[in-house]
C-alpha cells in the first residue's frame, strides 16, 4: 500500500492499516533510537513515545516528502527530547579533557559487522553521539544541528570531528 493511502486510512481510524504503518516503520525507527539512547530499554521507552506521536500528529503529514522521512525526524526529536531530559547531553564531554586528536588521515579499513560498529557508536560519550548521528547518519547541516541543540556550529562541527576520532580509534583497537 501506497504511504499516501496508508494515512488516509489510518487517520479514519482503520486499525489494520494503523497496524500496517507500524509494521512497516518499527524496525527502522527503533534502530534510529537506538542510535541516540544508552541502551534499550531506554530506547524502547523513546521508541513508544515517538510512535504516540507519530499517530497523534499523522494528520499533520502533508505529503510533501516521504513518510519514512518525516517519521524519522518526529523519532530523532523524541530522542533529543529524552536526552535533555536527563540533562546528560553535550556537557558531558569536557573539549579540554578529550585525548581523541583529530587527524588529516581518515582511511579505515574495517572488517566489524554492522552490529559491532552499532554498538561502538551506541558507547560513545552522548555529545559526540547525538552531533554524530545527527550530522553523518540522519544528514542535518551543522547549522541545523546548532539550532536543535542549542549550541554553536563550531561546537557541533568539534564534537562531529572528535567524535569521528573517537570510533576511529575503538575501530583500531577492535581489530587489533
Amino acid at each position: 500500500m501506497e504511504d499516501v493511502q496508508l494515512v488516509k486510512e489510518c487517520l479514519s481510524g482503520k486499525a489494520r492499516a494503523q497496524k500496517t504503518l507500524f509494521d512497516k516503520f518499527a524496525p527502522r525507527m527503533m534502530a534510529v533510537c537506538m542510535r541516540y539512547m544508552k541502551d534499550k530499554p531506554e530506547a524502547e521507552d523513546v521508541f513508544q513515545i515517538g510512535m504516540v506521536k507519530v499517530f497523534t500528529k499523522l494528520s499533520e503529514f502533508k505529503s510533501e516528502g516521504p513518510l519514512e522521512g518525516w517519521i524519522r525526524r518526529i523519532m530523532v526529536n523524541s530522542c533529543l527530547d529524552q536526552l535533555r531530559r536527563n540533562q546528560r547531553f553535550i556537557s558531558d564531554v569536557s573539549f579540554d579533557d578529550v585525548a581523541f586528536k583529530v587527524e588529516e588521515q581518515e582511511t579505515i579499513s574495517t572488517t566489524l559487522n554492522t552490529e559491532a560498529l552499532m554498538g561502538l557508536i551506541q558507547n560513545m560519550p552522548t555529545g559526540y553521539k547525538v552531533v554524530f548521528n545527527m550530522f553523518a547518519v540522519e544528514g542535518y547541516s551543522h547549522q541545523e544541528i546548532a539550532e536543535q541543540l542549542g549550541i554553536s556550529e563550531s561546537t557541533s562541527k568539534s564534537q562531529y570531528l572528535r567524535a569521528r576520532a573517537y570510533l576511529r580509534k575503538r575501530i583500531e583497537e577492535a581489530e587489533k
